[in-house]
């Protein structure tokens, strides 16, 4: 970057000396280039989306995830299964159905032999195991019977809408005079829980939210068509990066109400300071460059802090979490290309016409960047209020905070199940059916795989491997807590065996989660002491208990990596130490304040109750170590769009206090309608079926209304009250060390000169040789 000297007194006082001509940097070379070529820079995006749509229809792969933690006990025992008995793989779905007299009753059996066969003749079941010829089909009390469909697709995202709602009704229809039928199974799941629309929920509330902080159909507008565009390109790409890595199907929610999210917050902070550089008179064309080169600066350093915490949870080891990162940083990388390059193309057909096609609203003029805040204005107030108080504010912000995380402490780490699907579902029919008449651990089973040679050095294989099976068998069904154990499967090659053990206990119980500590560490070892038997424990519970672990493990190192590079960027950007120490901290804040959000409305009751959930529900481990990524960029974001106008005002005044008064006073307002806007995008999936859409939707909800509140308003120019000219202190030999990168820009450098005295700033303090 190019820059000149500012010009000297004397030239300032001599209206006739031509000042020097400014280069703007390389934002503001782009704005220029896209605003004068903006039809090629349309059709470039057009063709953009284009071709991204061609490679997606072409080698697009599928939303495939694992869950459990690599190289856990319970991933082997799932590998195992996948390998040694590549017929389990399939797809299935589970019919319950539960009378008020003995399912052997002959006119109840035949009720029952009724449904089976109208469920087996739904396209895509390839068959069943009669439960009357199946031991173990009907519960002990003879009124519940349970069949496994089986279904002809691998994958139950494969399944059709048709067979699926087929069962539903199936089962709908069939459940009247005492009986009740109900289904469940991924596919049903999956049926149950149709798109509602999240996406067009949240641009809705976005444009009236715009709508009301500009007054004006095209202001509005602008940062709407800004995010579309990026997301249209980058969710072609869903489908490529799913031919490489594995993918979750919730990711592209999630990158969708991200990418909204930050391409709507990016726009809406550039169209704010294009119309504050066109109250100054500049033209449009000047005033795109001028909005670049500032807040232009600003959002790509906003863009990038949300991409390195993304970036963080690459370290976590988790392959669908790596696919769920990549899918959102292109969602984020592309939106912030559309706002840098369309925006300012779309400036250039729309940007004189900024204030057209206006609604009936009180008309609000945009102040000029140089012009003083009126001392009435609602946020100076709160800004002088905030520093006459600033122990009591600090206290006040820090109490809240900490309240608002305590739940946290009491959370219950585990995967929901069906039994977590709302109470009208067919799903959650069948899962409360299975335990009532088989018990509750009925849906919560643990596999148990052993591999094994010659365990008991007998010279026969399959004897040697009875016996160890039998041992096993022993040893698990004597212990407290196993309800059952099944029959010993073995595999085709016949060097591995699977059982299946009935806990006594639910899926999300902990005392479940004792067993399989139990059964690792206990019962397992010695029943197999003595041979060379290699045993693995899964199941739902094993895999909690793991992946909590691996995470647990994992996650110090994500928080360290993720805080200290966003640091040393915003250290870079403002050279501060105290607002990079001090941002840190208050996203780190942020993040424990949703945590606590989350356990609350997990607990089930009336905060869980607002949102859907019922009955307490556990929390799934990968959704902290997603939200933390997530959120810590985002909380990134408003502290950029705060501290870089506060800067800004320092350097021009060297006054403390009028950097943080002006510098609150010049973006409450776009924060506060970025925060709202945010808000209304990740609440529109809180109506969601899938637990973890819902709670990741009111917990980044949560943060955002926490961050820009009583983080952003309130503790931020509190603290920066308290420290005083200490906010911008870097050491002498760090300040030379840095690049320069002006995060700022150089605003003065566009103010009009027609009088020939241009607004230069005052040189601030030199607090580095401090």
């Amino acid at each position: 970057m190019s820059i000149h000297p500012d010009p000297s007194p004397t030239d300032l006082d001599n209206p006739r000396t031509p000042l020097p001509r400014f280069e703007p940097g390389p934002l503001g070379k782009l704005a220029r280039l896209a605003f004068r070529y903006r039809g090629r820079a349309v059709l470039l995006w057009l063709a953009a989306f284009v071709v991204a749509l061609g490679l997606s229809t072409a080698f697009a792969g599928a939303f495939n995830a694992d869950y459990s933690a690599p190289g856990s006990d319970s991933h082997a025992a799932q590998d195992l299964l996948s390998t040694r008995f590549p017929a389990a793989g399939n797809d299935t779905v589970t019919l319950v159905a539960h009378s008020t007299e003995p399912v052997t009753d002959p006119v109840v059996r035949a009720r029952i032999d009724q449904v089976l066969d109208q469920a087996g003749a739904v396209p895509h079941v390839a068959g069943f195991a009669d439960p009357y010829q199946n031991p173990g089909a009907i519960s002990p009390d003879e009124t519940t019977t349970v069949t496994i469909l089986r279904v002809d697709t691998a994958d139950p995202l494969d399944m059709p809408h048709e067979s699926a709602a087929a069962l539903i009704r199936i089962a709908k229809d069939s459940s009247r005079d005492g009986l009740t039928v109900a289904v469940s199974g991924v596919s049903i799941v999956n049926e149950e829980a149709p798109p509602i629309g999240s996406e067009v929920v949240g641009l809705l509330a976005a444009a009236v939210i715009l709508l009301l902080m500009f007054g004006s159909i095209v202001a509005a507008g602008l940062p709407i068509l800004v995010a579309l565009a990026g997301l249209a390109v980058s969710s072609m790409l869903t489908g490529l990066i799913a031919a490489m890595l594995p993918v979750p199907d919730w990711s592209t929610s999630l990158a969708t109400m991200i990418g909204i999210g930050v391409g709507i917050d990016y726009a809406l902070l550039m169209v704010t300071r294009f119309r504050e550089w066109r109250a100054e008179g500049l033209d449009p064309e000047e005033a795109t460059v001028a909005t670049l080169d500032t807040a232009g600066r600003s959002v790509v350093l906003a863009g990038g802090t949300v991409v390195i915490s993304m970036l963080g949870l690459f370290g976590m080891g988790l392959s669908f979490m790596r696919g769920a990162a990549l899918v959102t940083i292109a969602a984020i990388a592309i939106v912030l290309l559309s706002a840098i390059t369309l925006f300012p193309a779309l400036l250039g057909y729309f940007g004189a016409h900024i204030d057209r096609l206006r609604l009936p609203f009180p008309r609000r003029r945009a102040r000029k960047h140089g012009s003083p805040i009126e001392a009435g204005t609602g946020w100076v107030r709160w800004s002088h209020l905030v520093r006459r108080h600033r122990f009591v504010a600090a206290a006040t912000g820090l109490g809240i905070l900490l309240a608002v995380a305590a739940p946290f402490l009491g959370v219950h780490f585990g995967f929901p199940d069906s039994g977590n699907s709302a109470e009208d579902s067919s799903t959650r029919n069948a899962y409360d059916l299975l335990a009532d008449g088989f018990g509750p651990g009925v849906n919560g089973p643990l596999l148990i795989t052993t591999t094994t040679t010659l365990p008991d050095g007998s010279g026969d294989s399959s004897t040697g491997a009875t016996a160890l099976a039998d041992r096993l068998t022993t040893a698990m069904t004597s212990t407290p807590g196993v309800a059952a154990v099944s029959p010993v499967q073995r595999s085709p090659a016949g060097d591995t065996a699977i059982m299946i053990v009935t806990p006594t206990t639910g899926p999300q119980d902990p005392r479940t989660e004792d067993l399989v500590r139990t059964l690792r560490a206990d019962v397992i070892p010695t029943a197999i002491a003595g041979s060379d038997a290699a045993v693995h424990v899964g199941g739902a519970a094993a895999v909690s208990i793991d992946s909590t672990a691996n995470i647990s493990q994992r996650i110090p190192v994500l928080i360290a990596a993720v805080v200290l590079l966003s640091m040393l960027l915003l250290l870079v950007a403002f050279r501060s130490i105290a607002v990079a120490v001090k941002a840190a901290v208050m996203n780190l804040l942020s993040v424990a304040a949703a945590y606590g959000v989350v356990a609350l409305v997990l607990q089930g009751g009336w905060a869980g109750q607002l949102i859907g959930i019922d009955h307490p529900t556990p929390l799934a481990p990968f959704i902290p170590v997603l939200m933390f990524a997530v959120l810590f960029g985002l909380s990134m974001d408003y502290e950029v769009f705060l501290v870089a106008r506060m800067r800004e005002t320092w350097l021009a005044t060297g006054s403390n206090t009028q950097a943080i008064v002006k510098g609150l006073a010049g973006t409450a307002r776009v924060i506060t309608a970025a925060a709202a806007i945010m808000i209304a995008v990740f609440a529109a999936f809180i109506p969601s079926t899938d637990i973890a859409l819902k709670v990741i939707g009111i917990g980044m909800a949560a943060a955002i209304l926490i961050d820009a509140t009583v983080i952003r308003m309130l503790l931020v120019p509190a603290v920066m009250h308290l420290l005083g000219d200490r906010n911008w202190w870097l050491p002498a030999w760090l300040d030379r060390a840095l690049p320069e990168v002006h995060i700022e820009g150089h605003p003065q450098h566009y103010q009009p000169t027609t009088s020939g005295n241009a607004e230069q700033p005052t040189t601030a303090p030199q607090l580095a040789s401090v």
